[in-house]
């Protein structure tokens, strides 16, 4: 078993006991090693140390857990870098979202205009965490959980010698779903999903040994005789069915893109708000749960459920342990992804042990979808060196290029007012 000192960017997050509670699930792979919690509130440091503490105790693991507000003390010797932070907060997110629709575009937390702003802010921070990396813990590999992850890994990989990857659970989950709404057990769904962060496609999508697509066929079929599914469900089998193959459940942004900005324009709360209303009783649960002797978690009153960021303890275990495993990363794609660049981070298996991380090529995708994703890169690019290095006009000509946006126009009037608010977040060099 590893033995590694694990710094936790984010450990005073909502979804931080989340996260404590999954790398305690896995505890014993990691026995001796010792966890270090970072973040800016020392008070929920102190809740999220106390709860992960008393998980470590209950389950009868050697592990250490500490918490400090000091980044650079914090990161000296470790061996990895566990990285799910929000600058500016959900305040910062619901600026994201509302501003957008009066410009009559979608607001999202990684998709469009917001998605752009919240990778320009999370970038910001993301130089400031590198450079300490570099002096205090050179080698360690970032495991980066935080928002837009794609572009977030795509400055860090292009721009630092640091071994990264960004990972998400929606190629795991997003197949699921889609059974699911035809009524299909999402259990027996073995499929392989390739492309981009919140944009991929699967390219083999077996249901009980045989294809599935007959599947979301014949439950479309019935839906449209009796409609009996929300809309969102509706949206992914009609994708499925008519591209021949499953989306990530954020493509539905761009294929059905005038209703729901029609939804979320009629809405009277952002996603952002309803969160921060929750966030009071998260945080009131963890203190109940802080206070006693075997805390537990309940689902409906934690962020994001009771186990979080679990991918990233599976990687960790992958690479520390050995164990030679495939799970779905971001990386760069070095050819995995015929047609896309090399050197552009994609979401795809990839094949885990000491060595690193190797991304496995499954072929390219359809062509019914590789159009939009090949924008969406193209999108990805040129945001990261924006946000990386580049000045207003470099930072323009990359908002530009999202799908979502695409009038010159739309981009420089959505630009003013989103770096206005976040101007708090931002480096001078992005600013008027």
């Amino acid at each position: 078993m590893a033995r590694i000192k694990l710094a936790y960017i984010g450990g005073g997050s909502t979804r931080a006991p989340g996260t404590m509670a999954s790398f305690m699930e896995q505890g014993a792979n990691f026995q001796g090693s010792e966890v270090v919690l970072i973040d800016l509130d020392a008070e929920r440091l102190d809740l999220v140390r106390t709860i992960a503490e008393k998980l470590a105790r209950q389950k009868g693991l050697d592990l250490r857990v500490t918490a400090t507000t000091d980044r650079r003390a914090g990161l000296d010797g470790c061996d990895a870098v566990l990285s799910s932070f929000r600058p500016g907060g959900f305040a910062a997110r619901a600026h994201d979202e509302a501003i957008p629709l009066k410009h009559g575009v979608i607001g999202q937390e990684t998709q469009g205009p917001g998605g752009f702003f919240m990778a320009l802010r999370a970038i910001h921070a993301m130089q400031g965490i590198v450079a300490d990396m570099e002096l205090a813990c050179p080698g360690a590999w970032l495991v980066n959980y935080t928002n837009p992850i794609n572009i977030v890994a795509q400055a860090v990989t292009r721009h630092t010698a640091i071994p990264t990857v960004s990972l998400c659970e929606g190629p795991i989950i997003y197949p699921r779903g889609v059974a699911a709404a035809a009524g299909l057990d999402p259990a027996k769904v073995a499929a392989v999903a390739i492309g981009l962060n919140h944009a991929s496609w699967t390219v083999r999508h077996r249901y009980d040994g045989a294809d599935i697509l007959p599947h979301i066929e014949a439950a479309l079929a019935r839906e449209r005789a009796a409609p009996a599914l929300d809309r969102d469900a509706v949206r992914m089998l009609e994708l499925a069915s008519a591209m021949g193959t499953l989306p990530s459940h954020y493509m539905r942004y761009y294929y059905y893109g005038d209703e729901i900005l029609a939804e979320l324009q009629a809405k009277p709360t952002t996603r952002a708000q309803d969160i921060m209303a929750a966030v009071p009783d998260y945080w009131a649960h963890y203190r109940t749960q802080a206070e006693r002797d075997v805390p537990t978690l309940e689902p409906d009153r934690s962020r994001g459920g009771i186990n979080e960021l679990e991918l990233a303890i599976d990687v960790l275990d992958a690479i520390f342990n050995d164990k030679g495993e495939v799970w779905p990363v971001n990386v760069t794609n070095h050819g995995a992804l015929p047609d896309f660049p090399d050197d552009l981070v994609v979401e795809v298996p990839g094949y885990v042990d000491r060595s690193g991380i190797v991304p496995l090529s499954y072929g390219p995708l359809p062509r019914s979808v590789a159009g939009l994703v090949k924008q969406l890169g193209e999108y990805q690019s040129l945001t990261a060196d924006a946000a990386w290095h580049g000045g207003h006009r470099e930072a323009i000509q990359a908002l530009t290029s999202n799908p979502l946006v695409r009038t010159l126009p739309k981009a420089e009037a959505l630009y003013d007012e989103l770096a206005a608010a976040h101007r708090d977040f931002l480096p001078e060099r992005l600013l008027r």
